[in-house]
């Protein structure tokens, strides 16, 4: 998505700091940024672990609240600058900035001890400024475009594999007994889950011998349906990457179309490929005083 600036002055240069990386000043604000994003996500995962909560929870708290700061100050910068704030609000970033920003201050009118459960969850939801960090990573919109490329048939995938999975744990349903562990079709459901991926808990095994064929034949299956979203994920990859480097316009004398992105003559035939613009070499051609006239 394309973002402009509000106007000329001051919300232009910070327009350009924020949103570009061509500029010493805006590398230095990347790089400021990225490590802010490492350190606030660093502190949050060390105040999990009980020991270091007790002994540094209010340094915690201090550095929490300061980088919450710094984003917030941050995310008003970038909707102050921008012509159409609303639109990065609506975008991908805007919305992980608005989900790493806005539990820090929901915390605050939380009330009382029943809302403990709560802000562990709202806590947890500052994680996702990691996926900030994908805003630096140039081929990141590759991988973006293939997810979108591919969600119809990784979604037909899935839907599959729960018609399979609902029909193997109903079937184990009737044949295992509820000692077993197969007290209900969710629960079966699990299980086939867990079997399917080969994960293989130990929690709920089949006791019959029936029960136990139709356990290898699940596993069977998953090992040769667990590459599927895989290969279809990486083809839009490469789909996303050959359109990103290459063009689609096709050569006006020979009709090849595989040509990188600003290339001037045709791989093959060699001939000129921009149509709007003349040949150099005809132009060349054109201006070389005539021989015969001399």
């Amino acid at each position: 998505m394309h973002f402009s600036p509000a106007a000329e002055g001051l919300r232009t240069r910070i327009f350009h700091v924020i949103f570009e990386s061509d500029t010493p000043g805006a590398k230095a604000f990347d790089i400021a940024l990225i490590l802010a994003i490492l350190i606030s996500v660093a502190a949050l995962l060390l105040d999990s672990v009980d020991a270091y909560h007790q002994r540094f929870g209010d340094l915690f708290a201090y550095i929490e609240w300061g980088f919450t700061l710094v984003f917030t100050v941050e995310l008003a910068l970038r909707l102050y600058c921008l012509k159409k704030p609303w639109l990065y609000i609506k975008s991908f970033y805007g919305l992980v900035d608005l989900v790493a920003i806005v539990p820090a201050w929901l915390v605050l009118i939380v009330p009382g001890a029943q809302g403990l459960v709560l802000i562990r969850v709202l806590r947890a939801l500052r994680i996702f400024r990691i996926l900030r960090l994908m805003e630096f990573v140039s081929e990141g919109h590759l991988l973006i475009d293939a997810l979108k490329r591919s969600a119809r048939q990784i979604f037909l995938f899935f839907f599959s594999i729960l018609m399979v999975v609902t029909l193997f744990a109903s079937l184990m349903y009737t044949i295992e007994s509820p000692e077993a562990g197969f007290t209900s079709i969710p629960m079966s459901i699990y299980w086939a889950i867990v079997s399917m991926t080969t994960v293989g808990y130990g929690d709920i095994v089949p006791m019959t011998s029936v029960g136990k064929a139709i356990t290898v034949i699940l596993m069977l299956i998953g090992y040769s349906i667990i590459a599927v979203p895989t290969g279809v994920f990486s083809a839009q990859v490469i789909r996303s990457i050959r359109e990103e480097r290459y063009s689609e316009e096709a050569c006006p004398g020979c009709g090849h179309d595989r040509h990188e992105k600003g290339a001037y003559y045709c791989l093959r035939c060699g001939t000129w490929l921009d149509e709007n613009t003349q040949d150099p070499r005809k132009a060349h051609k054109h201006a070389s005083p005539d021989d015969s006239s001399e």
